[in-house]
């Protein structure tokens, strides 16, 4: 595990309930990943959906490319670019084109593909999505990473003598997402690149759990010897939601907002059930996610108990935790969220504590010798004050007597 554990948002995002003003929701969106990068967060992951009426980036290299002179640190990625629904000659091209327009500011995340409606609209049966990004990963590295042309014909494209004519900027880093099924970490592993767990949290507390992460890593690992890769933890980022307020009562208050809506998305609108969520009444919903581990809904503690978990069940650390996205709070406590979090939290698990911690121990225990010696030279300088006034006086009454 890395020193210094990163953080960030995977955003997709989720404007719930349907019906709000898509031009201003996008406008949070901007709003929301400068707030992150003021406050210190390393990376903002932006999704790809075309339908189901909340998810509203269907372009996320164009986001990123608006952010880019809006923000000044924060890494901006691709979480994810569904692969299978585009030709991957046209995909690394883009990516080339805003990796120089940023100098080497973004990451590159692909996926299958989650919103099986989007994959329909297009005529892509998602009994096939997982089997396409594994062969379009294959081509799209091919282009990335060397200059040698690439001829292939698939069910979904062809490609004769296909090269991107632009060179990235940078050595590009590639992100795989991982949800249930082992074929993101088989196919990150394959091209030595990172994994992204989407459900890292998902029954994060139960039996089970520590078993499915560690088949992601096992598979990747497993993977990464194949192939002649390093497995890098470093790499590795978990995603799980959060929210945190002061007080674990005002965090569930606060929840109560919008956690319906998103509850009801999961269960009647969206058509992926590998990510299932659990409850009918708001408080039942409340309590499933703090029981389940799925998430936090609590205090700046709760949420590192939460990291805590997740270093101790990937069984040897990894390099980032990012908040998937949501609205279950109000704009301003969501803000306050991200706040308390970046305030409270972030240093646990970035180094920057522990010397501070060290100077105050230091400060404490030379604190009454140096005390003692910072009060002898305030009272020397009294003494030496007094005694040069005290000269003054007396050469004064010498020369007014003569």
């Amino acid at each position: 595990m890395s020193d210094r554990l990163k953080f960030g948002v995977f955003h997709a995002p989720y404007h719930l309930p349907t019906g709000q003003n898509p031009n201003l929701a996008l406008r949070r969106d901007v709003q929301l990943i400068q707030h992150l990068d003021a406050l210190g967060f390393d990376e903002a992951w932006i999704g790809e959906h075309h339908s189901c009426g909340s998810e509203l980036i269907g372009e996320p290299l164009i986001f990123c490319a608006y952010m880019a002179p809006q923000t000044q640190n924060i890494a901006l990625c691709t979480g994810v670019i569904s692969l299978p629904y585009h030709n991957p000659l046209w995909v690394a091209d883009r990516i080339s084109l805003v990796d120089n327009l940023t100098r080497g500011r973004v990451i590159f995340g692909l996926g299958p593909g989650a919103l099986t409606t989007d994959a329909h609209m297009i005529g892509l049966d998602p009994r096939t999505q997982r089997t396409a990004l594994e062969e379009d990963v294959d081509v799209l590295m091919r282009l990335l990473r060397s200059d040698e042309p690439v001829t292939i014909e698939t069910e979904r494209y062809k490609l004769q003598d296909a090269r991107i004519q632009m060179r990235p900027y940078s050595d590009i880093e590639v992100a795989i997402a991982a949800t249930a099924s082992p074929t993101g970490p088989r196919i990150a592993g394959k091209h030595g690149a990172s994994l992204l767990s989407i459900g890292a949290t998902m029954a994060a507390h139960a039996p089970d759990a520590v078993d499915l992460l560690a088949l992601m890593w096992n598979v990747y690992e497993e993977r990464c010897r194949e192939f002649g890769h390093t497995a890098n933890r470093g790499g590795w980022r978990l995603v799980g939601p959060m929210h945190i307020a002061e007080t674990r009562e005002e965090a569930q208050e606060q929840a109560r907002f919008g956690i319906d809506a998103w509850f009801d998305y999961f269960q009647d609108v969206q058509a992926a059930t590998h990510f299932s969520v659990v409850g009918k009444s708001t408080d039942e919903r409340i309590a499933w996610v703090v029981e389940s581990g799925l998430g936090v809904i609590g205090t700046p503690d709760d949420a590192a108990a939460q990291l805590d978990h997740l270093v101790r069940q990937s069984n040897g650390g990894f390099g980032s935790y990012l908040f998937m996205t949501h609205e279950w709070a109000n704009w301003e406590n969501t803000l306050k969220s991200y706040e308390l979090f970046a305030q409270y939290v972030m240093p646990r698990y970035q180094g920057s504590l522990e010397s501070l911690r060290a100077s105050e121990r230091w400060a404490a225990a030379r604190r009454d010798e140096l005390g003692a010696a910072q009060m002898e030279s305030v009272k020397k300088a009294m003494a030496d004050h007094e005694a040069e006034q005290e000269a003054k006086r007396i050469k004064a009454g010498a020369s007014s007597g003569r």
